[in-house]
């Protein structure tokens, strides 16, 4: 979600309010998908997604990721197109639910879509990621408590890349302890940032 500029909308065929973003990288380069406009939802821009998916070139095929405040689905479709294997979406709004799985189906790409607020899916029985994505809206104040559920109750493969978007004026997301950051950078009023949890030594 991109917090500082609102995609532009139009209405669709069925009256229903729209946005759109682009897909800029990978097989389905150029795609353009549109997406229920809800108020909290800003698609991260074109200009980070690039520098983000630079920073996990290397990691992202055949990465199995976690979109956990999926709303347009920028960063997991992205994902997606760039090689990972498998996408999990998580968001709370039903018309986004809808979305994604009716755009999951047509890029057929794989993954899955749950609809539920974030912390309460975290509690659930994990299932270790290698990639997390998290932007959650920056008013909710959960990223903090989001990081320490994904590392507490083992969301997290060895080795796992997590990235945060939060406001640029809070700096730097605090870390669990077994994540060191990698990536730091600042567009407009937008921090992003990229962390690794750290392989535990079996010495």
């Amino acid at each position: 979600m991109n917090k500082t500029r609102r995609p532009t909308s139009a209405r669709a065929a069925g009256g229903e309010l729209h946005s759109k973003l682009r897909i800029i990288g990978g097989q389905w380069r150029g795609r353009k998908l549109e997406f229920p406009a809800v108020e909290a939802i800003r698609p991260t821009p074109d200009r980070v997604r690039e520098t983000v998916f630079n920073w996990l070139q290397n990691h992202i095929v055949g990465a199995r990721c976690l979109d956990l405040f999926a709303g347009s689905g920028a960063l997991g479709f992205e994902a997606l197109s760039r090689g990972a294997s498998h996408v999990t979406f998580v968001d709370r709004e039903t018309t986004i639910e809808r979305y994604l799985k009716e755009t999951l189906l047509r890029l057929q790409g794989v993954g899955d879509v749950h609809r539920a607020d974030a912390l309460q899916w975290l509690l659930r029985t994990p299932q270790p990621f290698d990639v997390v994505f998290l932007d959650p809206p920056f008013d909710a104040g959960v990223l903090s408590d989001t990081c320490k559920q994904l590392e507490a109750r083992g969301w997290l493969a060895a080795g796992a890349l997590i990235y945060m978007e939060c406001p640029a004026q809070l700096g730097t997301p605090q870390l669990p302890s077994l994540w060191s950051l990698v990536k730091s950078k600042t567009t407009g009023q937008v921090g992003y940032h990229l962390a690794r949890r750290i392989v535990e030594s079996l010495s």
